[in-house]
């Protein structure tokens, strides 16, 4: 989607992804500034904002982690500005420090915090459920399940947010965020109202006696936000009977195809909440008291489960309420199939087998891979080369994850972003053992800085590498602090990688690891060293080079004379451009990139060699 997210006028419908409707919904809101740390499923809202940045009537940075994000984006409300601010749901644990105390500072110009969380981990290291975070740092939450309530949603919640003066979650998920729907655009804002900052450090400043005093103002504030609630469109009744459904976010999408497929649309009652946090409670008491039974479907944690218990004990309501446990899961996300489990089970209904998911056992498998000619896997080569099972492999987020599987086997442990080093470097000293450390350039700027800070301070014996392929890969490329041009174009003002690792008291060896003998020496070397060591290994993404019109591809690598060797280095080296066609070795030309590491291992693997060094 190009520039009609800007120029499209009231009234028009386009087909958007959630996150596109994300960006118009808030553009609508009058935002002017939008920060974020990009990650799967949200980073197609802030590319979308940096994509159609020039000229656009708002701020736009990717900043080097969502603490900074958030704190800039506090920053720019505090201003009086209408701010964005986007992550992915572990991104909130690296911003809640700030976020917590900003909902006492308040925002007077208005924030909305984007949270995209993602149950069943298809892009993360768990699946924590962030209305918590609503619950806990006390913030009005919404959560869309189209992709025309991500436009308004986000709209509104930017509107809330400036009336009472208070940051606002927009809690989606994985399926919202990359549904693609028709979304009706509303009108563009020609100006927004100013609103000037005005020095009042009693209200500013959270010393702890002025603390005291917004904690109260937080709790009045959360009052007015339930009486919206109470009111909101977004929260809807349906139906009749003496059995409901109350259902938030991506689930209500899944209970309506179940009850309309199975024809029993309008037969129970059914209560969406779409604005979920603070929960409107005399609608909901209202709907309890209408019902025999209640079953709350929501993805994840039982959080509207348990404040509707609660609810229902506190006013005295006889009903049967079910959720997690009962008949829905609390891991992982729903489908159509697991909703219809629970709802036949409450109506006494058969359900057929066939209506419960399936993946047939004869698919194909696709285990996650690394490009053809990513720098990663020559890394990774010379490092196993050097250390083998010796070592311990501390890993870190991003595309070299990948390296944790067969032939590399180079991840032990992995608890955070930027956590290699630290983690590392715990391990290294509890255990006595070598330890090697990867960390890509964009997570080190995140927040692996640190880490290296105390590694030198307290002296640990480990290795880092980082592994610097000059972008943000993973998460689609966007630039970070370090990088000298992007897709958008130079970066005026990158920061000096090696510069910054002398300054934190560690002189790095920078080498290509697509020249094997050269990074096989390095290593070499600091094996026989100890205390910190950083091996910074850069390389372009080929990929990534190819979009800026840096690099070009170039003719496939040759098949060595050996069939052996070539053999070999496929099973040492899993690139994805090998196969083997009617027996034979070869290299598909469609895949390869041409860097010729492979060519450079085949002429040192002895026939028969075939286990990774």
């Amino acid at each position: 989607m190009g520039k009609e997210l800007l120029t499209a006028t009231a009234g028009e419908t386009l087909l958007l992804l959630g996150n596109e409707a994300i960006a118009r919904g808030a553009l609508e809101g009058g935002v002017r500034f939008v920060t974020c740390y990009p990650g799967t499923p949200s980073s197609e809202v802030p590319d979308t904002f940096f994509r159609l940045s020039e000229g656009a009537p708002y701020y736009f940075e990717y900043s080097v982690n969502e603490k900074v994000a958030l704190e800039v984006g506090g920053g720019a409300a505090l201003a009086g500005l209408p701010t964005l601010v986007t992550m992915k749901h572990v991104g909130v644990n690296v911003a809640a420090d700030p976020l917590m105390t900003l909902a006492y500072v308040s925002a007077p110009g208005g924030l909305v915090l984007l949270s995209a969380d993602d149950p069943g981990c298809h892009s993360s290291q768990n699946e924590q459920d962030n209305r918590i975070y609503a619950r806990l740092g006390g913030l009005p939450c919404f959560e869309p399940a189209t992709a025309q309530e991500c436009k308004d949603m986000a709209r509104d919640a930017l509107a809330l947010s400036r009336r009472l003066e208070t940051p606002v979650l927009l809690r989606t998920t994985t399926r919202v965020n990359h549904v693609r729907g028709p979304v009706t655009v509303g009108a563009m804002p020609q100006t927004i109202e100013e609103k000037p900052f005005v020095k009042d450090p009693a209200r500013f400043v959270p010393l702890p006696a002025s603390a005291r005093v917004m904690h109260p103002r937080l709790l009045k504030v959360l009052e007015a936000a339930r009486a919206e609630a109470e009111a909101s469109p977004y929260n809807t009744e349906t139906g009749a009977g003496d059995v409901g459904f109350i259902s938030s976010g991506v689930a209500r999408n899944y209970l309506a195809d179940v009850l309309e497929e199975d024809g029993l649309t309008g037969t129970v009652r059914v209560l969406e909440l779409g604005l979920t946090y603070p929960l409107p409670e005399g609608r909901i008491a209202a709907f309890l008291a209408k019902c025999r039974t209640v079953v709350i479907v929501e993805e994840l944690e039982p959080v509207l489960e348990t404040e509707i218990r609660a609810l229902a004990q506190k006013r005295g309501i006889a009903v049967v309420i079910l959720g997690k446990g009962e008949h829905l899961p609390r891991n992982g996300e729903f489908s159509t199939a697991n909703v219809r489990l629970a709802v036949h089970a409450v109506l006494g209904r058969e359900t057929a087998e066939a209506d419960t998911l399936s993946v047939p056992a004869d698919l194909p498998k696709r285990p996650p891979n690394l490009c053809a000619g990513c720098p990663h896997r020559a890394a990774y080569y010379a490092v196993r080369e050097v250390y083998g099972d010796t070592a311990v492999y501390s890993s870190d987020i991003g595309c070299y994850t990948l390296g944790f599987l067969p032939p590399f086997r180079a991840a032990d442990f992995l608890l955070c972003m930027g956590s290699s080093i630290s983690t590392g470097a715990g391990f290294a000293r509890a255990s006595g053992k070598p330890v090697v450390a990867f960390i890509g350039d964009s997570t080190f700027f995140h927040s692996g800085i640190t880490g290296l800070v105390d590694a030198v301070a307290y002296n640990h014996d480990i290795l880092i590498v980082i592994l610097d392929n000059r972008t943000t890969a993973m998460t689609g490329h966007q630039p970070n602090p370090g990088v000298d041009t992007t897709i958008f174009g130079e970066n005026p003002n990158p920061v000096d990688l090696m510069a910054l690792i002398r300054a934190c008291g560690i002189e790095p060896v920078k080498v290509n690891p697509l020249n094997h003998k050269a990074t096989v020496a390095a290593l070499t070397a600091f094996s026989e060293q100890h205390g910190p060591r950083v091996l910074v290994a850069e390389y372009p993404c080929p990929i990534h080079a190819r979009r800026m019109g840096q690099a070009k591809k170039t003719l496939p690598a040759r098949v060595a004379g050996d069939p052996e060797a070539c053999l070999a280095v496929r099973d040492n080296l899993a690139c994805p451009a090998f196969a083997m066609v009617d027996g034979a070795f070869s290299i598909n030309a469609e895949q390869c990139d041409g860097c010729m590491y492979c060519v450079q291992l085949s002429a040192d693997i002895k026939p028969g060699k075939k286990e990774a060094r």
